[in-house]
């Protein structure tokens, strides 16, 4: 893995780990944005870490470029080893009304700007997957946990990366041009990230369903938002769970009611013992977050 370091303006360092996202990658971006962020290094205004990369800016009255970057060099070499990091972190159950009438409604309106016009973003997902219809597209994409690796684009946006073996990742390309309208709360892919859109506009994003849960709210009125108007963080483990619209339609008034709550436990995540055996290990995650 070579990290290409690139010089941003006068006060931006870019550093890219990886050109493919992996857990590795973001686990490797993660230890060195946490030391980063332990030394306190006079100078440094912000660090802003993403899925495969991250950014740093800085003050250049402060600190010389040329110094940050010898020192980001030499946080990268102490970290080398990154599959050994564990982070305390949350898993969440995301309920998810899969072939809505709200994204179908939407991705019809759309279709000359997709790929395949003939057909629905499941159907064409299931088929460039090589799965045998949309119910079984629909149990690969919500039977294995989801790793948030980054929030941002707009306002409480999570995405995603799918915990499994490369060969079973899910890839979808997103629309030829992007929409100019998609629901709140829609659950979209594009290439190998899955994410929930926190608010109603224009996306990119094959269009898989929606969940009732608000994940963004300045109001701040469900007891899982009350910490923090936004509620995904990177490092965040999201779970999907398919619902039928009758569940959905409950849930809605629960939320419109205020009472509404998601399933969320405390986890301690290792890469590495992730890497090592992948499928017992997203059972594992899976047991502790249905535990009573």
């Amino acid at each position: 893995m070579t990290i290409r370091y690139t010089f941003g303006g006068d006060e931006f360092i870019f550093v890219e780990i990886s050109e493919d996202m992996s857990l590795e990658a973001f686990f490797k971006g993660t230890a060195i944005t946490r030391e980063l962020q332990r030394r306190k290094v006079d100078g440094v205004t912000e660090i802003c870490p993403s899925n495969a990369s991250y950014q740093v800016r800085y003050d250049p009255d402060v600190i010389e470029p040329d110094t940050l970057l010898a020192l980001l060099r030499q946080i990268e070499v102490e970290v080398a080893d990154a599959t050994e990091l564990d982070i305390a972190t949350r898993i969440v159950e995301v309920p998810v009304l899969y072939n809505d009438p709200w994204t179908h409604e939407t991705l019809m309106r759309f279709r000359e700007r997709h790929q395949d016009p003939a057909s629905t973003d499941l159907e064409y997902a299931a088929r460039i997957n090589g799965k045998k219809d949309i119910e079984d597209f629909i149990a690969a994409h919500s039977d294995s946990p989801w790793f948030v690796s980054m929030v941002g684009f707009v306002a409480g946006l999570p995405f995603m990366f799918q915990m499994v073996e490369r060969a079973r990742q899910l890839q979808v390309p997103k629309y030829l041009r992007p929409r100019t309208d998609t629901p709140r709360l829609t659950v979209g892919h594009g290439g190998c990230f899955g994410c929930i859109y926190s608010v109603r506009g224009a996306g990119g994003y094959q269009m898989f369903g929606v969940t009732p849960a608000p994940i963004f709210d300045p109001a701040q009125r469900l007891d899982y938002l009350r910490d923090f108007m936004v509620f995904f963080r990177p490092g965040d483990i999201v779970k999907f769970k398919p619902i039928d619209r009758d569940t959905y339609d409950k849930a809605v008034a629960a939320v419109d009611a205020g009472t509404f709550s998601l399933r969320v436990r405390d986890v301690n995540f290792s890469l590495g013992a992730f890497m090592r055996d992948p499928e017992a290990y997203n059972r594992s995650l899976i047991e502790v977050l249905n535990a009573d």
